[in-house]
């Protein structure tokens, strides 16, 4: 059976044609390039919106036939590849939601750029707090409760926004439940599944979020499929949802100058997934299982597993995950994200037959253990943060009364009671500690110091080298 990947056969026929070029990008073809030889040959595909290449906003040819591919792989009504990362989905997706003051539903461990989106369209958060889920030590899934209790204090709202993985590959048995909950108010669901855009390939992995009735998905291709960064995928599938005011906002606020090597590693990705089998799972989860038996031979390491087969904890008692991750480095092992407890690993979405260094990973990590306990100290306990339980919660001001009310810096320790001016986000994973808005709590402060003594660097508007944040006055 032929597998077709439109765009990437659309710039091998181009290419093919030795065509010159008296146009954009101004490498020529990588002629002009002092890149180093291996990215220098990938600019002969680094072409523009050519005869023969389609239109990315108005696609009719390759790029359009590729759209309705990835939609039949994901069973979509429509589905969009974004070339500006999740970021961008998720923009367009809450702009074609609700409009400034409309109030919208919003899980509060969501990343970054869903609180950017709310921000630039001006809508009122209603925030819901995630459980917490002791197996990865992390804020995980929403519970249906908290989002009924929302649900009741705002049946007004214009769209629900939840997080399907969580980053550490937590994703909640309850998701169908919640959907068909916000479905009876004709309230749409709007899913951040970053980290779920591998689980169609398989039984082994959970259910797609798109597959439980969401009337939104963004997707990180690039994030468990052989895609290049940023390259994304965003489907509809809802009769809730104007598939055309989407369409609109993906317009304006996608490059006008796509980049056809991520439409081509997109169009790849979707032909990788979509021809992804249940042998392939099987000898996925054998390669799986022998690694992490010979890990668990490493006393005293500890290897976690979470919902996501794709994602494994590793920790070290009596070390931070900050003193793990360094320690790797020193190895050649980089991870994905440390936070005080663990280190998180991904593991390659392997087809059968396909090799992965799983062997000279479990050695590398075993001399990287010796190194670290012979060098460093075990602290006997780390300290677990206090953490709010679910709740739903409002700002104490909206994103426009911020801007207009004066501000100030005053050190953290006294900051208790205080309204955060500003967004204060570890990365990874991208999740806000503190939000614009909202009230500075003792729990919020701890998980702060454990954050900082472990070593945690932060974006967002900060200045914690010197014990500060900014508050409104």
């Amino acid at each position: 059976m032929k597998r077709e990947r439109p765009i990437v056969e659309a710039l091998q026929s181009f290419v093919a044609k030795h065509p010159q070029s008296m146009h954009v990008p101004g490498h020529k073809n990588g002629l002009l390039s002092k890149l180093p030889k291996e990215i220098k040959a990938a600019l002969t595909y680094d072409l523009t919106e050519l005869t023969g290449l389609d239109d990315f906003h108005h696609p009719e040819e390759a790029i359009l036939r590729a759209e309705n591919l990835l939609a039949k792989t994901y069973n979509a009504d429509r589905s969009f590849f974004l070339v500006n990362g999740s970021t961008v989905g998720n923009l367009a997706m809450i702009y074609a939601t609700c409009k400034r003051n409309e109030k919208i539903i919003v899980q509060r461990n969501a990343h970054k750029s869903i609180f950017h989106a709310l921000e630039l369209v001006g809508a009122k958060a209603i925030f819901i707090a995630p459980e917490w889920d002791e197996s990865s030590k992390t804020a995980g899934a929403v519970s249906t409760k908290t989002i009924q209790d929302a649900l009741n204090l705002h049946p007004d709202a214009k769209a629900v926004v939840l997080t399907y993985p969580t980053y550490y590959g937590v994703a909640t048995k309850e998701l169908e439940q919640q959907i068909e909950l916000c479905h009876k108010y004709d309230i749409p669901v709007l899913v951040d599944e970053a980290h779920g855009a591998h689980f169609i390939a398989s039984k082994l992995f959970p259910p797609t979020s798109i597959g439980l009735g969401a009337d939104i998905v963004v997707q990180s291709a690039h994030k468990t499929l052989p895609a290049m960064t940023m390259a994304s995928f965003l489907h509809v599938k809802s009769h809730l949802i104007d598939i055309e005011k989407v369409n609109h906002y993906l317009r304006m606020l996608q490059s006008s100058s796509p980049s056809y090597l991520l439409l081509a590693s997109l169009d790849d990705a979707r032909e990788y997934i979509d021809s992804y089998l249940e042998s392939d799972g099987v000898y996925l989860k054998e390669k799986r299982s022998q690694w992490i038996e010979a890990l668990q031979s490493l006393y005293p390491l500890e290897v976690v597993e979470v919902d996501d087969p794709l994602k494994v904890l590793l920790r070290l008692p009596g070390y931070t995950g900050f003193q793990l991750k360094n320690a790797l480095e020193l190895e050649g092992v980089y991870v994905e994200l440390a936070d005080p407890y663990q280190v998180l690993v991904i593991l390659p979405l392997l087809k059968h037959g396909q090799t992965f260094p799983f062997a000279e990973l479990r050695i590398r990590i075993k001399e990287a253990i010796a190194k670290l306990k012979k060098e460093q100290i075990a602290i006997n306990e780390l300290v677990q943060p206090i953490y709010e339980i679910s709740t739903v919660s409002v700002p104490e001001y909206s994103y426009d009364e911020i801007e207009q009310l004066e501000k100030e810096w005053i050190p953290y320790m006294r900051a208790i009671g205080r309204v955060s001016a500003s967004m204060l986000i570890p990365y990874p994973p991208g999740i806000p500690l503190l939000l614009p808005g909202e009230k500075i709590t003792v729990s919020k402060l701890s998980q702060l110091e454990e954050l900082l003594a472990a070593g945690a660097a932060f974006q967002g508007q900060h200045r914690l080298n010197e014990k500060l944040i900014c508050v409104i006055k």
